[in-house]
């Protein structure tokens, strides 16, 4: 099973919200960390579900979290942030 990196983030006054370094514009948020987790699963499989026909693009693999601590973009995002691996159940549509 394919698994991707996010980060999750909690302020004192908002929600748990997730991204996902490798799938840009992917969020989701929740009151609790563990919904905030079963709703990153739907947010990512929902946009694996569709994303070619909607930018033209392969779904973006993910890397490893070796592969992001090299990334100066990930280490920016990831200081406060709590670090999860997030499976992603549905089937990436085979590149044409």
């Amino acid at each position: 099973m394919t698994h991707y990196i996010a980060l999750i983030h909690k302020d004192a006054a908002s929600s748990y919200g997730v991204s996902f370094p490798d799938v840009p514009g992917v969020f989701a948020a929740a009151d609790t960390l563990d919904a905030a987790i079963v709703e990153a699963q739907e947010a990512l499989s929902f946009a694996a579900s569709d994303w070619r026909e909607l930018t033209g693009e392969p779904f973006p693999g993910p890397r490893t979290l070796d592969d992001l601590r090299l990334d100066p973009a990930f280490l920016d995002g990831v200081a406060d942030a709590v670090i999860a691996a997030i499976p992603l159940h549905t089937p990436v549509p085979a590149a044409a």
